[in-house]
């Protein structure tokens, strides 16, 4: 009887569990542990592709210029909601230069009659030039039946049962674990309060576009997106065709944050517009648009309870969300953090996730653990103020040690390293025995933790081709957002061939290039495609040792390979080149693939963020001094890199505390702050000093490439650090992000 080759495993997607049917792998190297000897993994060696970028020969999906290409531009609402009951595109139809244009009769799923919010698209016109669209835009005449709307988030039942005013009615979800309101009443020490954090935007340097050219059956796309072969699915379905006419390519990719994970509109249009007119054309949107239609963040109001006894050991965690998701939008778990973070034993969480006349939301970096994790932070900081007790002890008491949602061990698990870390580095005990100003600057230190599923998992395919000459090609069908995959796929190749890293090159972001991988999301990436490039380059290293055996006069299983030769036992050797070149024409090809998850365990990354601030009482500004963070993500195959997601995700969460909101005028139902001048991000003025780093320790139980997910966590703990870090400067806590001048003069005015 042969093997199972299939089975189900759980993957985690964005803070949300998927059940997966996957193929059992027909091999798996012995992993590598935390002891291995690794020439190659671990090194600080550079980006294979920095040259490229900072000369400007990456090209972009916005850099795409293809012979006859053709400019498209959208006609948008100008209502939050009602109806389209006249669309006159005559004048723009007869300027000159005007190729083509798309209505709800060509794309009546896109551009139906009925409107959700400001700025939905309701028509497309395609020209000669961006000029000529944008001129035919201008000239288009649109009536319509206005309809009642809301673009801010009811608070109360009340409000979320009188109706709903986007497409989806609201949804609530509820889950408790133990007694809550038996632990609430038998409680020593509680505390009540109620958290608010923003909408906010995405803001990735690059913008959402395609370049699309529908050439007789074949359509080539050039997308910027986090999943190639997730556009190229979604397309075939909106055009009619098999996904084998389509061909997805993203070269380089100028960030997503989450709002690049599927086929957007403007694909669709591109494509449509490309097979009219017979010429390539080009959709993509300016930065007023990317504010306008990218997704967002969702605005979230939280009112939670934390009781505990009087020695600080939490009983029970009692939180209640309410969620703006706009018009569209995945109901995640904003209080999922409340269940997974901390080791107590009665957690009570209620979501509701309300529809209304904003745009839909999107994946935004750890989507829902960065929201959640400003509120229970924020409540244990109140809560060790009320106990007296130091709120890094409190989190020390309360330390899991294996997972309290499911009741089972963690793979590996260092928050307590990263606590220690973080403490030491930013003077803990020092900083917060210190005497307080008492005069116009007052400074403070806070701490916050994090949580997030950093297993990654299948499906991941990977090919290595060994070429005459030794060299080695990589080919998967993922893409890099910018965080370096490129040179993380290499190290593994190249320190599993034995081989040197300038002897491998990878190629991604081609559907038609590279077997299938899933879309780089979740911090999967690494974690999921790493160990299938490995085992693929395994296979063709186990091909490899074949050949070199005869040669060295000794076993396959006596061999090993490093630094492009392959030694035998009693110390004779051969170059891999020698090997390859005896071959010939002779094509070594290795397969790999990402088997299943470890049952009975749970993959998590944690981490560990302190800031020190300093509070201008007199004008309310808050200035961020240092961000120490510790993380712990299994093992780091490049050090550089992983600290430059590390800072990454520091600054995005800088800016999610300090400035960052999507402001919508109630009366219009209009978002107010379009573009980088109105909608304020980090600058280089704005970023403190900076001391994050990974603690690296493998975890062989997650896969046998001993890697976790990085690339999310950052951002979860940031915000909170800094707010519990004002709250220490004050003795005043600001429950609403951002921390703004008038928030915190309000503060200190009238404490609550």
């Amino acid at each position: 009887m042969s093997e199972q080759r299939f089975v189900t495993t759980t993957v985690e997607i964005e803070g949300r569990e998927e059940i997966a049917v996957v193929e059992v792998p027909a091999f798996e190297p012995p992993p590598w542990g935390p002891d291995a000897a690794l020439d190659t993994v671990g090194r600080r060696v550079p980006r294979l592709d920095a040259v490229a970028k900072v000369t400007g020969r990456a090209r972009y999906t916005q850099d795409i210029r293809l012979q006859g290409m053709l400019h498209a531009r959208l006609v948008r609402a100008s209502v939050p909601a009602g109806r389209v009951v006249r669309l006159d595109l005559s004048r723009a139809r007869a300027l000159s230069g005007v190729r083509g244009i798309l209505t709800g009769a060509d794309l009546p799923r896109m551009f139906g009659p009925a409107v959700h919010y400001w700025g939905q698209p309701v028509a497309a016109v395609v020209a000669d030039t961006e000029a000529i669209a944008r001129d035919a835009v201008r000239l288009a005449r649109v009536r319509y039946r206005a309809s009642p709307f809301r673009v801010d988030l009811p608070t109360g039942k009340t409000s979320l049962r009188t109706g709903h005013f986007g497409v989806t009615p609201p949804e609530t979800r509820r889950e408790e674990r133990g007694d809550v309101t038996a632990a609430l009443g038998r409680a020593e020490v509680s505390v009540t309060a109620t958290y608010r954090v923003p909408a906010v935007v995405h803001q990735a340097l690059e913008t959402h576009g395609s370049v699309v050219h529908w050439d007789g059956d074949r359509i080539t796309v050039y997308d910027s997106t986090q999943g190639i072969f997730r556009v190229r699915r979604e397309l075939a379905e909106h055009l009619g065709v098999g996904q084998h006419q389509i061909r997805v390519v993203t070269e380089y990719m100028g960030g997503g944050f989450g709002a690049k994970n599927s086929c957007g509109a403007y694909t669709v249009i591109a494509a449509l517009l490309s097979k009219a007119t017979g010429r390539p054309v080009r959709c993509v949107w300016d930065r007023h648009e990317e504010c306008i239609d990218a997704g967002h963040r969702p605005e979230t109001e939280f009112r939670v309870t934390a009781a505990a006894r009087r020695d600080g050991t939490l009983e029970a965690l009692d939180v209640e969300a309410t969620v703006a998701m706009g018009v569209v939008g995945w109901p995640g778990g904003p209080c999922k953090i409340f269940q997974e973070l901390y080791r107590c034993p009665h957690v009570r969480v209620v979501q509701r996730f309300w529809y209304g006349n904003v745009s839909g939301m999107e994946s935004f970096r750890a989507p829902f653990h960065a929201e959640g994790a400003f509120a229970l932070e924020g409540a244990l900081d109140l809560l060790a103020r009320k106990l007296g007790m130091d709120p890094l002890e409190l989190r020390r008491k309360n330390h899991a040690t294996e997972d309290p949602v499911k009741q089972r061990p963690y793979s590996t698990e260092l928050l307590r390293e990263c606590w220690t870390s973080v403490a030491e580095r930013i003077g803990w005990n020092a900083a917060r025995v210190r005497k307080r100003s008492t005069g116009r600057f007052v400074h403070g230190v806070g701490m916050a933790s994090q949580v997030w599923g950093g297993a990654g998992g299948p499906p991941a395919y990977a090919v290595v081709r060994l070429n005459r000459d030794g060299t080695a090609l990589v080919q998967t069908g993922t893409q890099d957002l910018g965080t370096g995959a490129r040179t993380i796929f290499a190290q593994i190749a190249a320190e599993a061939l034995g081989l040197p890293l300038k002897a491998v090159r990878i190629v991604i972001g081609d559907t038609d290039a590279g077997p299938y991988t899933n879309n780089s999301w979740g911090s999967m990436t690494t974690p999921s495609v790493g160990p299938a490039v490995r085992m693929a380059a395994e296979d063709a290293k186990r091909q490899l040792f074949e050949v070199a055996a005869e040669m060295l006069r000794a076993k396959p299983n006596q061999l090993e390979a490093r630094r492009g030769r392959i030694w035998a036992q009693g110390g004779a050797s051969v170059t891999i080149r020698k090997v390859t070149e005896q071959l010939g024409d002779i094509m070594i090809m290795g397969r790999g693939h990402r088997g299943p998850n470890p049952p009975g365990v749970t993959v998590h990354s944690f981490g560990a963020q302190a800031a020190e601030v300093e509070v201008d009482r007199l004008t309310g500004r808050v200035r961020v001094i240092r961000i120490v963070a510790a993380h712990d993500c299994g093992r780091v195959v490049n050090p550089e890199l992983a600290e430059s997601q590390l800072h990454g995700g520091i600054i995005l969460g800088l800016g999610y505390a300090l400035f960052e909101r999507l402001l919508c005028d109630g009366q219009l139902g209009r978002p107010l702050n379009l573009g980088l001048h109105e909608y304020k991000i980090p600058t280089y003025a704005d970023i403190p000093d900076i001391d994050a780093r990974v603690v690296s320790v493998a975890d062989p139980v997650a896969n046998h490439a001993g890697v976790k997910g990085l690339a999310e966590p950052p951002i979860i703990p940031t915000a909170p650090a800094i707010a519990n870090a004002v709250f220490d400067a004050l003795g005043v806590q600001i429950r609403e992000l951002p921390l703004t001048p008038g928030r915190v003069l309000e503060a200190i005015k009238t404490p609550s």
